[in-house]
C-alpha cells in the first residue's frame, strides 16, 4: 500500500492511509486525503476559502480515475460545495452517461445526491486580499465596480500574478488488492477569468490512472498540461516500456514544444504499477511526499528538476 501526494497533502495523508490499511480502496484513499486539504481554510490553492476569479467568485474544479476500470469522473467551476472531489467520484460512480460535469449542471447534481452545501465559501481576509489586488492595479487605489457584464479583458491580466497564480492537491493510490486511484483538486488561477478551467478537472492532461502501467497527477500550468495531455502521456511511455523516471522526463520536456503565452511552470507526481513513484518539476526545491503501509508518517522528498526554458511569447 502506498500513497503519494503534492506537499499541501500532508494534512490528509495521515487518514488516507488509516483507511487504506482498514481495508477501503485507493479511491477512498484519495477522496479522503484531498478532502482534508478542501477544508483547509489555510490552502488558498483548494477547496474552502480559495482564491476567487476576477470577480471575486470561488470556481472549483476536481477529477479522479479509477485505474481498475479506467472509468472517471469529474466537476468545473462548481460554486457552494466545499468537497468538489467526492463530487467528482460521484459523477463517476452513479454511472452517468458523462464523465465531466461543469458549472449550474455541476452545482444541480451535488444538490441531487445530497452532497454537502456551505453558504460562505471565503472568509473576509480573503476577500480583502482580492480587493486590494483590484486596488492596487489602479491609479487612484479605488476598487473597480467589476459587475457580470463588466470588460474584464484588460482585469484578468491580474492572474498573472507569480505569486498566486495557481495550485492543486494531488493524491494517487495503490491500495492492497493492488488498485490505482488518483484525484486532484483545485480552485485554479487566482483572478482567473470567470469560466476559466485548468487541467485538474481534465482527464488525461492534469489526471490518469491505469492499473496496468501506473498513474500521474499534475499541478502547476494548468494549460500546458491540457495542450500536451501530461498526466497521460507518463503512463503511455511507461506503457511502451520506459522506467518510471525516463517516463516522467519525457513527459515534462514534452512542454518545451508548447507555443504560446504562457507563464509558470509544471510540476507532476507519478508512480508505476510496482509502487516506485517519482515527483518532477521546473523549478528547483520543490517537493511530494509519500507513505507506505509500514511508515509511521510521510516522508518528504525532493522533486527531480527538469528544466522548460521560458521561450513562449
Amino acid at each position: 500500500m502506498l500513497i503519494i501526494a503534492s506537499r499541501n497533502g500532508v494534512i490528509g495523508i495521515a487518514e488516507a492511509m488509516r483507511a487504506l490499511k482498514q481495508g477501503g480502496s485507493a479511491m477512498d484513499a484519495v477522496e479522503i486525503g484531498i478532502r482534508a486539504v478542501e477544508a483547509d481554510p489555510t490552502d488558498q490553492t483548494v477547496g474552502y476559502n480559495g482564491y476567487p476569479n476576477i470577480l471575486g467568485e470561488l470556481e472549483l474544479d476536481a477529477s479522479v480515475m479509477d485505474g481498475r476500470t479506467l472509468n472517471s469522473g469529474a466537476v468545473a467551476l462548481m460554486r457552494g460545495f466545499p468537497y468538489a472531489i467526492s463530487v467528482a467520484r460521484q459523477v463517476m460512480e452513479r454511472k452517468l452517461p458523462h464523465v465531466l460535469l461543469a458549472g449550474a449542471g455541476a452545482e444541480r447534481f451535488a444538490r441531487e445526491i445530497g452532497a454537502e452545501a456551505w453558504d460562505e465559501m471565503l472568509t473576509e481576509e480573503i476577500r480583502a486580499v482580492w480587493r486590494k489586488r483590484l486596488a492596487d492595479s489602479t491609479a487612484t487605489g479605488e476598487i473597480p465596480p467589476l459587475k457580470e457584464n463588466s470588460p474584464l479583458l484588460e482585469w484578468v491580466k491580474l492572474a498573472t500574478d507569480p505569486e498566486r497564480v495557481a495550485g492543486t492537491v494531488n493524491f494517487i493510490a495503490i491500495d492492497g488488492r493492488g488498485d490505482i486511484a488518483s484525484g486532484v483538486s483545485t480552485s485554479g488561477w487566482a483572478w482567473k477569468y470567470p469560466g476559466r478551467i485548468g487541467d485538474s478537472p481534465i482527464i488525461g492532461a492534469g489526471n490518469y490512472a491505469d492499473n496496468r502501467y501506473g498513474a500521474c497527477a499534475c499541478t502547476g500550468m494548468g494549460e500546458m498540461a491540457i495542450n500536451a495531455s501530461t498526466a497521460r502521456s507518463v503512463v503511455l511511455y511507461l506503457k511502451t516500456g520506459m522506467a518510471l523516471a525516463d517516463a516522467a522526463r519525457e513527459a515534462m520536456r514534452d512542454l518545451r514544444d508548447l507555443g504560446g503565452d504562457y507563464i509558470g511552470g509544471m510540476n507532476l507526481v507519478a508512480l508505476d504499477k510496482d509502487g516506485g513513484h517519482i515527483g518532477m518539476s521546473s523549478e528547483a526545491g520543490r517537493t511530494y511526499i509519500y507513505q507506505q503501509a509500514d511508515m509511521a508518517e510521510p516522508a518528504e522528498v525532493e522533486r527531480e528538476m527538469v528544466e522548460i526554458p521560458a521561450r513562449w511569447g
